[in-house]
């Protein structure tokens, strides 16, 4: 059975100017595919270009048009380089969700109204959008703890939020940088086996940015990146070495 591609890129590139003289040529003509249903790790070491290039996939950043060949990049079959800055925002609002190292929650707000804020950049609101926030509290575990502000949770409770809030809207793709970074083995183990979940369960195509080899183990390819460009893609030999549970994990884990 032929797998049909979510996201496909051609030639990326992206050069930030630092200065008048310094430039950084982030990505030199990445070609990169990601099907649909698929957990795939972004591997490399820092400085080789992942987080651009989830940046670019997530519509965070366009693509260099200048210098080269015009540069390719297609989610949902739909061209993407010709886009608009709003454009780009409605299909990250509603497509698209993001979890990052540092959980970006905004303090001031309980755990259910910065997962129903997702909620309400992709046009949901009232009690449809409570509804969906709830359930996605329910989904990573934190029934009990929406009424808690972020300095009321530990960092393994925190990024559970961030993933709730990523996927409160049932996006097609879900995208993360580093999003065990901050976390022990154990906590680590909790959030792969979210996004496992939702991999497995919802058909949610996950696409993980990270240096953790174990973290690239448990996903079903692992895309290696050096100075800029893609060295190679291969498939684990080991897969889910961290006893990555699909279940959700306890309410009461930290």
């Amino acid at each position: 059975m032929t797998t049909t591609p979510l996201l496909e890129g051609r030639g990326l590139r992206k050069t930030y100017r630092m200065g008048r003289r310094t430039r950084v040529e982030a990505l030199r003509g990445v070609d990169i595919r990601i099907d649909r249903g698929e957990m795939v790790a972004i591997m490399g070491p820092s400085g080789s270009g992942k987080s651009t290039l989830m940046h670019l996939l997530g519509l965070l950043h366009a693509p260099d048009v200048d210098g080269g060949s015009r540069p390719e990049l297609r989610f949902d079959g739909r061209d993407m380089v010709t886009l608009g800055d709003g454009q780009r925002t409605r299909i990250r609002a509603r497509s698209m969700g993001f979890v990052f190292q540092d959980f970006n929650l905004v303090p001031t707000l309980t755990a259910v109204e910065n997962i129903l804020l997702a909620c309400d950049y992709a046009g949901v609101s009232g009690d449809a959008a409570r509804r969906a926030a709830t359930e996605a509290l329910g989904l990573v575990g934190l029934e009990g703890r929406g009424g808690h502000r972020p300095t009321e949770l530990s960092g393994g409770e925190q990024q559970r939020v961030a993933i709730a809030r990523a996927l409160v809207n049932r996006p097609s793709l879900v995208l993360a940088d580093e999003p065990t970074g901050n976390l022990d083995s154990e906590r680590s183990a909790e959030i792969l086996a979210l996004f496992r979940r939702a991999n497995r369960e919802h058909g949610q195509t996950i696409v993980l940015v990270t240096h953790d080899s174990e973290v690239g183990e448990a996903c079903d390819r692992i895309v290696h990146m050096r100075d800029g460009r893609v060295r190679d893609a291969v498939v684990p030999t080991v897969r889910e070495p961290i006893g990555v549970r699909v279940a959700a994990p306890a309410a009461s884990a930290a």
